[in-house]
């Protein structure tokens, strides 16, 4: 059950954020690296402590080990030592760190921004962004090429350029 959730988020056409106000360890940590967004308030860590109790994180470490470099995905496996959220926005396991009394807030600005955007090209580039960064990079720029091809034949693609052009904002279709 863990890994389809962890890879469900991956496919959601939506993006997938994670608010983090304390402790998350293990498959908690993992639910953070594999958010497609990640705020957390200044108080919060991120540790995969398996290894203290003869159990090492092996789930944790593919998130991990897509998430953050490797050197220190393997440290906080190999030690089960937390990192801080300044250590942790540092690395890119989370990309906002804020004080406690800010974190929903925050949070909400973010995903009100998002929604703002088009579903249509919001779904259409998750899944491009996620099939890319397994490809090479010819294959990729290719790949993203096409895509950017398709998305102008999209009519929440179309409504962009037109808004643009007229100087307002779009009207999308969701």
């Amino acid at each position: 059950l863990c890994m389809q959730v962890m890879t469900l988020i991956q496919k959601l056409p939506v993006p997938v954020i994670a608010k983090v106000n304390g402790l998350a360890t293990a498959a908690g940590c993992q639910l953070v690296a594999s958010c497609d967004i990640a705020v957390a308030s200044e108080k919060s860590k991120f540790a995969t402590p398996g290894v203290n109790i003869g159990l090492f994180c092996s789930t944790p470490a593919v998130a991990l080990g897509r998430s953050l470099p490797r050197k220190v995905a393997l440290e906080m496996l190999f030690t089960g030592e937390p990192l801080s959220a300044h250590e942790a926005l540092m690395h890119g396991l989370v990309s906002r760190v804020v004080p406690e009394d800010k974190l929903e807030e925050e949070t909400m600005k973010i995903s009100h921004k998002i929604c703002e955007s088009s579903k249509s090209v919001l779904a259409l580039g998750k899944a491009t962004f996620y099939r890319q960064i397994t490809q090479d990079l010819d294959t990729a720029y290719k790949m993203t090429t096409q895509v950017m091809v398709d998305n102008l034949t999209l009519r929440d693609g179309q409504e962009g350029i037109e808004a643009f052009i007229q100087k307002r904002k779009p009207v999308w279709t969701h």
